[in-house]
């Protein structure tokens, strides 16, 4: 059954860093090709230094320059607040990161056949739809919500408007335009990711109260990938029975 099209395309080749929009993309064993392959450690933490440490990281953008081969990745260009350019290893980002957080930090970086889950969340690939943004978006009645503080891989537009109509996948599989296929293996439980503006890296709690009281906390759902292959913006999702 049609159940609409993909709308957007996002990966992410800096973790918590703003997500690259792209036409298409390759669906790899993990996910997205390159998606969370490249991330900044706390080194005092020994974890990944994420929006919950340092909430500026909304307002960086990563993305990939070059052409996308399987045995590297391209380089990866960040683009700062400030609208300077830098590659994301230079010592002058990498210092000014370090002031801002003001945490010591270090690179690492996975190779495009292999992306761990751990920096991705707890799966492959995460999906939001247009119906549940908006419903989401009245029920909390303020501004409008960007989708981006959701951080999904793929933003689906319905056909029908059905809000959350996504949960009801839960255990099914979908396909993506002529090869991709994905199966829906959980909800998303939100974090206070979502309360940070992409914008302006400006906090406002009540959207995630809004989501726990209403929602239980859930929104999106996570896939797992069962069959790889491109992906377009503008191809058709296809709900499998």
């Amino acid at each position: 059954m049609l159940v609409g099209h993909i709308n957007e395309i996002v990966r992410h080749p800096i973790k918590s860093f703003e997500g690259e929009f792209v036409q298409k993309c390759k669906i790899m064993e993990y996910g997205l090709y390159g998606d969370r392959s490249h991330a900044y450690l706390d080194e005092s933490a020994e974890d990944f230094l994420t929006i919950t440490k340092f909430q500026e990281m909304v307002r960086y953008k990563a993305r990939f320059v070059g052409e996308e081969l399987l045995e590297e990745y391209p380089s990866v260009e960040v683009l700062t607040p400030e609208g300077k350019t830098f590659d994301w290893k230079d010592e002058e980002l990498i210092k000014q990161i370090e002031e801002k957080s003001k945490r010591k930090i270090s690179t690492i970086e996975y190779t495009p056949l292999h992306v761990p889950i751990g920096p991705i969340a707890v799966e492959q690939i995460l999906l939001v739809t247009d119906a549940s943004l908006y419903q989401l978006n009245q029920i909390w009645g303020k501004e409008k919500i960007d989708y981006r503080r959701f951080r999904p891989n793929l933003f689906i537009k319905l056909n029908e408007k059905s809000p959350f109509v996504e949960e009801e996948w839960i255990g099914k599989r979908i396909k993506i335009g002529s090869e991709v296929e994905i199966e829906l293996v959980n909800h998303c439980k939100r974090c206070m990711i979502i309360t940070v503006n992409p914008d302006n890296a400006e906090r406002d709690p009540s959207l995630h109260k809004t989501l726990i009281k209403e929602r239980k906390n859930n929104f999106g759902v996570y896939a797992s990938v069962i069959k790889t292959g491109e992906i377009n913006v503008g191809d058709e999702v296809v709900l499998l029975e």
